[in-house]
Order: C-alpha cells, then structure tokens, then sequence
C-alpha cells in the first residue's frame, strides 16, 4: 500500500478487487489519468479553467481563431509530445497483458495509454498525434506539421516554461504575422484529428467502444468526472446491463449513484493496488 492510499481507500479497494475478480474489466478513462504526467485535468483538482475553449464552428469559421488554435498547439506541443505514462497507464497495460483488462476507452487525446503499451485502445476524442486535410482527407504527423510551422515561422520561439492545457495548448502572447499550416498536398484546410468542444464524436469510434464494453464483465471509470456524454452514454449502457462499475476519481461524479463501489483516489495510486489483488 502506498503512503498516499489511506487505510479507509484500502479498504474499499479490496472490496473492489473482490467484486471483479475473475471478470474480464473495460476501462474508461478521462483526463484525471494523465494529471501525474504533467498534463492538467479540465475539471477537478490541478485544473486551469478555459474561459473560452476551441469549438469545431469557430475553428472552420475564423481564421484568426485558426491561428490563435496553432500558435498555442505549436507552443505546447513538444512538452505535451514529451510526456510520459505514468503508473495509472502501466498498470492498465499490465492487466491487459495479464487477461484482466479487455482494452481501454480514453477520452484522452495524449497517446500516453498506447506508449503505456496497451494495445487495444479506443480513443473516443481522437488524437494529436494526427492532423487531417478537411479538403481532400489526407493524414499528416504531427512531428511534420511542427516542421511545417517552424519553417513558415522561424521567428518563433518555444518558451521554456510552459504552462499547458488539456489538449497541450497554452495561452500565445501574440498571434501577429503566423503563418498557419496548410496541406501540403492540395493547399486546403488542416484540423488535428481531435473532437473539439461541440462536436460529435465519430460514429465508428463510439461503435468500437460499445464493442470493446460488450466483450467486457465489468467496467471501472478512472479519473474522469463523467461531465461528458460519451462517457455517460457508455457507464448507461454498462448500468443496464447491470455489469459491475467501479468509479476511480479524486472528486465526485454523476455517476456515482450507480456505481457498485466508488473509490475516491488517484488513479496513479489506486490502480497498481487494485492490479496487484487481481493478480
């Protein structure tokens, strides 16, 4: 038991570790995950509020929203690339690899569960480690996009202490005279390959989820508040069911009223206990 998992917490995780043991789990994570990779949450403890957050209508309707949205990315960009998985990640790998876990679902845009080495991930929201041509669909890295900028761009510089956002946006200090990216195979549009505020997300991928939880007994939420409704729409059909569902946050959530046990912890810490009793 860790010094940061009190007697109460380790008791509920047993409980826990009792209620799923010998069923297959899906998870569900959110941004709580990666808050002990340096990568704040959007809600809950280590947020920073975003007054006004990138929706999908102004990012296609305004160009000047367009350049404020890659000035930021490409600021933040290499520190939210360099992050690590932490040992929330790891151990969700390790119960894959053990037969334990079925795959994960992240709301997370971060990649950090696949370098984390789980290998069946659905990423509800998307990626940043791709960017879409809106005009004739092709697909870029994300490493060559930040070529692209830095070389239409070479007055920019990368400030040595960033503070990030969510999705690795930080807030510019000037827009003025940016160059924004552009296809490079027919000039159109570029968008990184993520669900931003207001949009919906892809049929297919929500589909893949709703697989990855059919083939599961069991799910556990870990760090997300459940504020956003893909991942309500998943604990509802995990609900009727009646699968077992096990919430791992700091905070409260709207789902805890369902939950078969609720454990009020950090997802760095409660998760490599509860993969140890499953083993």
């Amino acid at each position: 038991m860790t010094a940061t998992i009190t007697a109460e917490l380790a008791a509920g995780i047993a409980e826990a570790a009792d209620l799923l043991r010998g069923r297959r789990i899906a998870f569900l994570t959110g941004a709580g995950i990666s808050t002990d990779s340096g990568i704040p949450a959007y809600r809950g403890e280590g947020s920073r509020t975003r007054a006004d957050p990138m929706t999908g209508q102004r990012y296609l309707a305004d160009e000047a929203a367009r350049r404020r949205y890659w000035v930021g990315g490409h600021l933040g960009w290499r520190a939210f690339a360099s992050a690590q998985p932490n040992s929330g990640h790891i151990a969700l790998a390790e119960m894959e690899r053990a037969g334990i876990a079925s795959g994960v679902v992240t709301q997370n845009v971060d990649g950090l569960h696949l370098r984390a080495g789980s290998s069946r991930v659905v990423e509800v929201h998307g990626t940043m480690r791709r960017v879409l041509c809106l005009h004739c669909g092709q697909v870029f890295d994300r490493r060559d996009i930040a070529v692209q900028i830095e070389e239409q761009n070479p007055w920019i510089a990368i400030p040595e202490n960033i503070a990030l956002n969510p999705d690795g946006d930080v807030a510019p200090e000037t827009t003025e005279n940016f160059v924004i990216p552009s296809c490079t195979v027919c000039g159109g549009m570029l968008k990184p390959d993520v669900v931003f505020f207001g949009e919906f997300v892809p049929v297919d991928r929500f589909r893949a989820a709703e697989s990855l939880l059919r083939s599961s007994d069991a799910l556990i939420v870990a760090g997300s508040s459940l504020v956003v409704n893909s991942g309500v729409r998943l604990v509802e059909r995990a609900r009727r069911r009646g699968i077992p569902l096990v919430i791992v946050n700091r905070e409260p959530t709207r789902a805890d009223p369902w939950a078969h046990a609720v454990l009020a912890g950090g997802t760095g810490d409660v998760l490599p206990t509860l993969k140890e009793l499953l083993q």
